[in-house]
């Protein structure tokens, strides 16, 4: 486990439960980790562990320990991604972006995460498959994803075309079982509040700057037979398809 390497305790489960990233890198969670001077790993390691056995024993020292763990733990585990060779994907839809009605059509950002997929996967050796996993959703949401997913692997020409190398049906697990759904979460909140692409005006976290460095390097990028340079990450400020003419 990342986290017994890193830290020397469990973070990403404190207390059995899963760590959400948004408390693993909350700004409190930064604010306690500049408390002190940076703890050597064993003693960080000990004072750490001691808080999250006892929540009560709360000191500076344990604070700033935990705190210096779980930025660790989260830096750590976006280095080891990458020795490893993963490959991030994503697109960025800001919040006040124009949404569609509800529709069998599967929505752009998807859309675009398939294709870079596909780009992906295209360009590896021999005769790979990839497969689509999605963190947990209610069976409604569910449902709808998996209409909605099938529509546009079935019934559009890029869809069947990606298929040959992406299997048409995503899979749902839980991500307190499943250890890189964590790591993605992790991804995604870096992403969405740290790093910053052209046209993008919202304000970004700087103390996640390290880790913004990291999940660039992840980033997918390819250079295309034409020579163009396509990228893993896309901003998309209107999910409405365009209209027909």
């Amino acid at each position: 486990m990342p986290s017994s390497i890193s830290s020397g305790c469990d973070c990403s489960r404190p207390n059995g439960r899963e760590a959400k990233a948004q408390k693993l890198l909350d700004r409190k969670t930064f604010k306690h980790a500049a408390q002190l001077e940076p703890i050597e790993h064993v003693e960080r390691a000990q004072l750490a562990r001691e808080l999250l056995i006892d929540g009560t024993a709360v000191t500076k020292a344990r604070l700033t320990a935990l705190g210096q763990a779980k930025v660790e733990y989260c830096r750590f585990s976006l280095d080891l991604a990458r020795r490893h060779g993963a490959k991030v994907f994503a697109t960025i839809v800001p919040q006040e972006a124009p949404r569609p009605e509800r529709s069998e059509a599967l929505r752009k950002d998807y859309a675009f995460l398939f294709e870079r997929c596909y780009y992906f996967l295209n360009g590896l050796p021999g005769d790979p498959m990839g497969y689509l996993v999605f963190d947990e959703l209610d069976r409604s949401a569910a449902h709808i994803l998996l209409g909605q997913v099938s529509n546009y692997f079935v019934n559009t020409r890029n869809g069947r075309s990606r298929s040959r190398l992406i299997i048409p049906e995503p899979f749902f697990v839980h991500s307190d079982l499943t250890t890189l759904v964590q790591t993605a979460v992790i991804v995604a909140y870096v992403i969405s509040w740290g790093l910053r692409l052209r046209r993008m005006t919202a304000p970004a976290r700087e103390e996640l700057r390290p880790l913004v460095d990291l999940v660039h390097r992840l980033q997918f990028a390819r250079e295309t037979e034409g020579g163009d340079r396509i990228y893993g990450f896309k901003l998309i400020d209107d999910l409405r398809p365009k209209p027909r003419p």
